[in-house]
């Protein structure tokens, strides 16, 4: 397994890939934000142990940047500043944990087995299909450029069915996901949201992105998709 870590202080880098080595990994070790952009873009790597406080490029543009360019190798961001607005913000980016300093190394290695052991998937910060364009941390929506105004219900219908774009979504699955358990598997709730859905993001636009699939349930339709 291959670490890179991103770290300025020499003494906190050189600890970290001593006992990194120890573990069994093999370490890589940048000190400037720009180097860790390309080293991280240029090589896959298992995980990422990121420091915040960087030359260059601080550690929320790195992991910016390096979700922005499609690598999506775990992020461990590290900082001493332990603000909870650090690590909503570090988490928003594209973080996939936050451990504030000084920190235990047993903890920093468990953190790290535990990243490796959910991989690198593709988990984009903002989702984009086609022409829509949603934030989640912002709780922002546009179509082609244009805002949209959503309902939070809306909203969260709608970043249901981004995140699995050009499937069909059956109606229990969309209530069990967008609602809770207490709505009755008859309810017509997700037919009704549906409708104000497409009246938003598909009717002013001249377009018919989010279709029903008869007999299953709905799709956010994709271009690459053929039937």
């Amino acid at each position: 397994m291959r670490v890179l870590v991103v770290e300025d202080e020499t003494r906190t880098a050189a600890l970290l890939r001593r006992g990194l080595a120890e573990e069994g990994f093999a370490v890589d070790v940048v000190a400037d934000g720009a180097d860790a952009v390309w080293q991280a873009t240029e090589i896959t790597y298992d995980v990422i142990v990121l420091d915040l406080m960087l030359p260059s490029l601080d550690g929320f543009e790195v992991c910016r940047r390096l979700r922005a360019a499609g690598r999506w190798s775990p992020v461990l961001m590290l900082s001493a500043r332990g603000a909870v607005t650090d690590r909503v913000r570090g988490l928003d980016v594209g973080a996939d944990d936050y451990l504030p300093k000084p920190f235990s190394f047993d903890e920093l290695s468990a953190r790290i087995r535990a990243l490796i052991r959910r991989g690198a998937h593709e988990r984009p910060v903002v989702l984009e299909v086609d022409g829509l364009r949603l934030d989640p941390a912002g709780r922002t929506v546009s179509r082609d450029g244009v805002p949209l105004d959503l309902s939070p219900k809306e909203f969260a219908l709608l970043e249901y069915l981004m995140r699995h774009p050009g499937e069909a979504l059956r109606r229990t699955a969309i209530l069990e996901h967008v609602w809770d358990f207490a709505y009755d598997g008859t309810s017509n709730v997700v037919d009704q949201y549906v409708a104000y859905l497409r009246r938003k993001i598909d009717k002013p636009f001249g377009t018919s992105q989010l279709e029903t699939v008869r007999g299953a349930g709905y799709r956010l339709r994709t271009s690459a998709r053929t039937d």
